[in-house]
């Protein structure tokens, strides 16, 4: 019996010490991964926040480039032509009010609707920056998304399974010691 004991022991540290091992080799692979992934998530953030678009070629998904050219070229052309038409019936609403007869308003339109006009495609204007400047940040902000969920894994083939668990251990006083539970796997592959 004293044989039995021995080689049970011997089989619970070799098992012990190969975990032990196995945790330690696992953590690494992990931490390099890990660190793999800010890495890729930096440069798309960086490469994003230079020239639009380049994050989202960086991790290969291009076509989300037109979509972004697009909301910008979108309100920046709103941007634009506000600011044409703001400087417009600004120097008309200046024309109106500077008791000059050199200077005309040739629009018809009497200076309070002037300043309603020149108000209105000022707001139309600002919405134009805000607008882009959304669309710019968006742009930075998935390509960071995107980078870091490259390695997240999307497949079917996900699954839990409940298992009744028992270990056997040496106690301080030289005697075997028995556990029970219930254990839950989950796999990944």
């Amino acid at each position: 019996m004293q044989w039995l004991k021995k080689i049970l022991f011997t089989l619970l540290v070799v098992t012990f010490f190969n975990h032990i091992s196995a945790q330690t080799d696992t953590v690494k692979v992990e931490k390099k991964a890990s660190n793999s992934t800010y890495r890729q998530a930096r440069i798309a953030t960086v490469m994003s926040a230079v020239l639009p678009g380049a994050g989202q070629a960086y991790n290969k998904k291009y076509w989300k480039i037109p979509i972004i050219y697009a909301g910008l070229g979108g309100f920046g052309y709103m941007l634009f032509a506000n600011q044409e038409r703001y400087e417009f019936y600004g120097s008309k609403l200046r024309a109106e009010n500077d008791n000059d007869p050199n200077t005309i308003n040739d629009t018809g339109y009497d200076s309070d609707n002037l300043l309603r006009i020149k108000n209105k495609y000022r707001k139309d204007r600002d919405l134009g920056i805000i607008g882009c400047a959304i669309i710019y940040a968006l742009n930075i902000l998935d390509a960071n998304v995107d980078a870091h969920l490259r390695t997240f894994d999307v497949s079917d083939n996900l699954s839990l399974q409940v298992k009744p668990y028992q270990n056997l251990y040496l106690t301080n006083n030289n005697q075997y010691g028995f556990q029970t539970g219930i254990a839950l796997n989950f796999k990944f592959k």
